[in-house]
């Protein structure tokens, strides 16, 4: 565009620059695609996976109550809610959330993990000491996938029964004595192994969980991590209860 100065008889053209196109606003990352975002759904899922375990850890020693007192348990856990709702409507409603807390623990970690191997491509020249146990950071990666596997074994010997002894109609009692009878020895084993793993993640976990709040700090530290040690250590020694129960003969 152009515009006309008049002065006396002359006249001057003065060319008018057009305005920048304006650029839309960029908008921040959002939250899953920061690190506190997915560290906030770690902390998140493994806080919902730590309930169910001691749930789940304070149902199973029911069995040493008798076997009418765990059947019960085993009834209940499916016809809670009614009749307000169909059987088993809220057993499968924790079981889906569950399924999520997994899936989004596992995204979360593998995400942040591979972020600080981008962040840092070229390794350190001396090895530094891990704060949070050497040993147990080196083994979380292959304590997950023993882990994954204990659960699909997990539920396809007491949940559906398909490889139980007893098979899926029996009670959960009988497929509980059955499935850790001393001649399947090696299952005991296994199950035992991998709720080692499950206990050195949670320890892991909970000592992350309070360096990220910044409690691990002066005298607090040999405290907190005592506490994340013997946190984990009742969690699975009440699991591992049961199996090695049934082995000597307590539970039969």
């Amino acid at each position: 565009m152009t515009s006309t100065i008049e002065r006396g008889m002359a006249t001057a053209e003065v060319r008018r620059h057009p305005d920048p196109p304006r650029t839309p606003a960029r908008r921040g990352p959002g939250l899953l695609r920061t690190s506190n975002g997915r560290k906030a759904v770690m902390a998140v899922t493994g806080a919902v996976l730590v309930l169910f375990l001691i749930g789940h850890m304070l149902g199973n020693l029911k069995i040493f109550l008798g076997a009418e007192s765990f059947n019960s348990y085993a009834e209940w856990l499916r016809t809670v809610g009614e009749p307000a709702v169909p059987g088993r409507t809220l057993l499968t409603l924790t079981e889906i959330a569950l399924v999520a807390a997994v899936v989004l623990h596992m995204w979360s970690a593998v995400s942040l993990a591979r972020r600080a191997a981008k962040a840092r491509p070229v390794k350190y020249a001396a090895r530094r000491k891990s704060q949070a146990g050497g040993y147990v950071v080196h083994t979380m990666r292959y304590g997950g996938v023993i882990i994954l596997l204990f659960v699909v074994w997990h539920l396809l010997d007491l949940t559906f029964g398909t490889v139980n002894p007893k098979g899926f109609h029996a009670s959960p009692y009988d497929r509980v004595v059955a499935g850790f009878d001393p001649s399947r020895w090696w299952v005991t084993a296994f199950y035992i192994l991998a709720l080692v793993m499950v206990g050195l993640h949670l320890r892991h976990g909970l000592w992350s969980a309070f360096q990220t709040l910044g409690l691990t700090r002066g005298r607090a530290r040999g405290l907190l991590s005592a506490v994340a040690a013997a946190g984990s250590a009742v969690l699975i020694l009440g699991f591992v209860s049961v199996p090695i129960a049934v082995m000597i003969g307590a539970v039969k």
